[in-house]
């Protein structure tokens, strides 16, 4: 509704059209005015403000025509890509059925649950549909704690789950939890890949479960000890604490295997999905359990109401995941991801051996973490120390922020920081990704790190666009 149309009276509404139309400083301006300043602030410094027009695939465009590579890929959610036509192709066929019905049952739904079954490793079965990762987590601690009769839950160090309240008490990092205190009670934290931390944690016998990544995203792209989500799996059996993997991130390929639990034949008791099940297009969150655990938790139809979503398992969202999941078998993006991902961690450790500012390079398949140095204690300080200062703080905090700064504004290639060890970028594009757009990056990533052999190199280097920034 524009204000020339506006019927009610009230003018100063922005309509459709309108809002596609938006330059860069009014979106900055109604983001600031409107939504979190304070992060507009700081993606303004490092130049993460760019609007883009158009994507594709792997691909993004500002509004000059300009590509990006898209190597930040939603955080894992867009294991297809942006846009794929099949997805939206699939949507158009659903758009004449109920969308949101409770009164009724959905075979669109009822077709998901099944091929889910079908994918999950072992006995996992029953599905319950949301709408997000958080979602996913906060229905597999209630079904774990209705289920065993216990209260308590263990989760690891430097993990993420999300930041609702249920998801975030089982978060491993005290800057997201303390503001929010008191959180769920009764819950602990284990080393993670630490086997006889777990054993003492169970060993009091009241722990409902142990939720964990099969490879720790937002804590920095940790992948495991050998044998260790195999040995966790049979501690937990063992003290009778069920076995949530979650799997938001790492699931649908993105490993190399459909699920990463798979690498070492884990069932879990419980399995959190969510990110790319909806192609990147719908918000799209579920998780699995056997017929065991859902028939102790939820198994009569007095407790049928216990736990719902009013828009999980909608027939939009269930439909793009229904066609997400036949796009990544029938084009074995599985596989795909198993080869592209060995090769590039195979020439990102040949720059790690060369370049002493990268530090560790690590991961799996597709979903690769680069490891920068921290700086040096006692480097020189600068003359403009407001600036400075601002940079200092990023460094100290956000090193793996400069890098990806660097990335964009030069290489016009997106990444970003892991939120629980912001020194590390991620590399997790879609899995359609090329391998010349792999080869891409690794060129621009050793233009940065031969153009800046030392921590200073960078710093001066992000500073002059800070200053610019700070100007406009």
């Amino acid at each position: 509704m524009s204000q020339q149309n506006c019927q009610c009276g009230c003018c100063g509404l922005m309509g459709f059209e309108q809002a596609l139309a938006l330059p860069k400083e009014q979106i900055k301006e109604l983001h600031s005015k409107y939504l979190n300043a304070s992060l507009v602030t700081l993606l303004s410094l490092i130049n993460f403000d760019t609007p883009f027009v158009s994507a594709s695939g792997v691909s993004v465009y500002d509004a000059a025509g300009n590509e990006y590579l898209d190597f930040l890929g939603g955080y894992g959610a867009l294991n297809l890509g942006h846009n794929h036509p099949e997805i939206y192709a699939a949507l158009q066929k659903v758009q004449s059925l109920p969308n949101i019905l409770q009164a009724s049952i959905s075979g669109i739904s009822a077709a998901l649950a099944h091929n889910l079954a079908h994918l999950a490793p072992g006995h996992l079965k029953r599905s319950f549909f949301c709408n997000s990762g958080a979602e996913a987590v906060e229905g597999a601690l209630k079904l774990s704690r209705i289920a065993t009769g216990r209260q308590k839950f263990i989760y690891c160090h430097h993990s993420f789950h999300g930041k609702t309240f249920g998801a975030l008490s089982v978060t491993g990092r005290e800057k997201y939890q303390a503001p929010f205190h008191p959180l769920l009670s009764q819950t602990m934290s284990v080393p993670y890949g630490d086997l006889a931390a777990l054993e003492q944690a169970l060993a009091s016998g009241d722990a409902a479960a142990f939720i964990i990544e099969p490879i720790q995203g937002e804590g920095g792209i940790v992948v495991p000890p050998p044998g260790y989500l195999a040995k966790a799996k049979r501690k937990c059996a063992q003290y009778g604490t069920l076995f949530i993997a979650d799997e938001v991130q790492t699931g649908f390929g993105r490993t190399g295997d459909f699920f990463a639990c798979q690498a070492e034949d884990v069932v879990p008791d419980i399995l959190c999905i969510a990110k790319s099940l909806g192609g990147g297009v719908m918000p799209m969150g579920a998780y699995l359990t056997s017929d065991e655990i859902w028939r102790k938790a939820y198994g009569t139809m007095e407790k049928s109401l216990l736990h719902t979503s009013t828009f999980g398992g909608n027939t939009a969202a269930c439909a793009a995941a229904l066609k997400t999941i036949e796009i990544i078998v029938d084009q074995n993006l599985v596989q795909q991801a198993k080869t592209k991902g060995a090769y590039f961690l195979e020439e990102l450790k040949k720059l790690k051996d060369e370049y002493p500012l990268l530090k560790d390079v690590r991961g799996r398949g597709l979903m690769i973490g680069l490891e920068f140095q921290q700086p040096p204690t006692g480097e020189k300080k600068y003359s403009f120390t407001f600036t400075m200062n601002v940079v200092n703080k990023l460094a100290q905090e956000y090193m793996g922020s400069l890098v990806a700064g660097e990335l964009l504004n030069k290489h016009r290639i997106i990444t970003a920081y892991t939120l629980n060890n912001p020194n590390v970028i991620r590399l997790e594009p879609p899995l359609t990704v090329t391998q010349e757009q792999l080869d891409r990056v690794l060129t621009a990533l050793k233009s940065i790190l031969s153009s800046h052999s030392g921590f200073l190199s960078m710093v001066g280097s992000s500073a002059k666009n800070v200053l610019l920034n700070m100007k406009k």
